[in-house]
């Protein structure tokens, strides 16, 4: 019998309407169309604006899109996790919300937190579930809106983070489709250059913190820069010795959104040309969970039926990591 793999067979996504550009940060900061796109390569994000709605709202819709995509009945799955740093509520889990509203009534649901890297660690879990052969549909959600937790006097993180989410279907595959292999990794020692003080147990929300604006996201960015560099590229590259892969094996990189000299780094080292490198940084900017869905959508139309991909990802905590899939089916 044929091993079971896990096949992402369908694409979903939603970005919000309002586009924040960079000539219109820099009316609000002290910063500049050229300096943001020379350091990052980001011209502009999307930022939901609306009171009362949170990341489960994009979530939502990117789900919905997803079921429609796939003529997927949502009772017929059984399984949705959803990757974010932004849930809604400390609890209940944003999955639950997400499920409830698509009409998934009662199946296992639940978020995973790690950053950036948050969607690659969420697939590689439900991909699990699927390869057991416990579930047949599972659905991956990566969303964030970072939007409400940056603060907009601080150029060195609100130039690059944008809100958005994507989602994609994971059923079993015994075709030679799927998700062939991973590496996660992480690295508690990287809190320090990358985190959000306030709002969890250690730091409870106070009006002290409050003003301080510990309840917004702190990067000291040139040494989260240089880590992400080497260790993003370096595990693409571990990736493709452990499977045999070469340059030419590789149609596509898919390399989390964060900055673009980041991603040519993993490019360069790969040996990769850039015509076959997903990037969709400079309309989104840094939507966290949701940039690698973004790009799967976005260049949804351009994939082919056994495809190599590698998706790679980088985030706070320090994580990272790197996926191998073969795509399952034509654009």
């Amino acid at each position: 019998m044929s091993r079971i793999r896990a096949a992402i067979t369908g694409v979903g996504s939603y970005v919000p309407d309002y586009v924040l550009t960079n000539q219109e940060l820099s009316l609000m900061v002290d910063t500049s169309d050229e300096w943001i796109t020379t350091r990052t390569g980001i011209k502009e994000r999307r930022i939901l604006r609306e009171k009362g709605l949170g990341s489960s709202h994009m979530a939502i819709r990117a789900v919905e899109n997803l079921l429609s995509k796939t003529n997927t009945n949502p009772r017929e799955v059984d399984m949705l996790l959803c990757a974010t740093v932004t849930p809604d509520y400390t609890f209940p889990a944003t999955a639950n919300i997400i499920s409830a509203a698509v009409g998934m009534d009662h199946i296992l649901s639940y978020d995973i937190n790690a950053a950036c890297s948050g969607f690659i660690y969420a697939l590689t879990t439900a991909a699990q579930f699927v390869e057991t052969g416990a579930y047949k549909k599972v659905v991956v959600v990566g969303v964030d809106k970072m939007s409400s937790i940056i603060d907009y006097s601080d150029r060195t993180t609100c130039v690059i983070f944008g809100d958005g989410a994507g989602a994609v279907l994971l059923e079993p595959d015994t075709e030679g489709f799927g998700l062939m292999d991973f590496k996660l990794h992480s690295d508690g020692t990287g809190c320090r250059y990358l985190h959000k003080k306030a709002g969890g147990s250690a730091y409870p929300v106070t009006m002290r913190n409050f003003l301080e604006q510990q309840h917004f996201v702190y990067q000291e960015g040139q040494a989260v820069f240089k880590f992400a560099v080497v260790n993003m590229a370096e595990v693409c590259y571990q990736i493709m010795q452990r499977n045999n892969l070469r340059p030419d094996d590789v149609q596509w990189l898919v390399p989390h959104q964060a900055n673009k000299r980041i991603i040519d780094a993993a490019a360069e080292r790969m040996g990769l040309p850039p015509e076959r490198v997903m990037l969709n940084i400079h309309k989104y900017g840094n939507t966290t969970a949701a940039t690698i869905p973004l790009c799967l959508s976005d260049y949804e139309h351009r994939l082919r039926r056994g495809d190599n991909l590698v998706v790679a990802a980088f985030g706070g905590g320090f994580t990272w990591g790197a996926l191998y899939l073969k795509w399952k089916y034509d654009g």
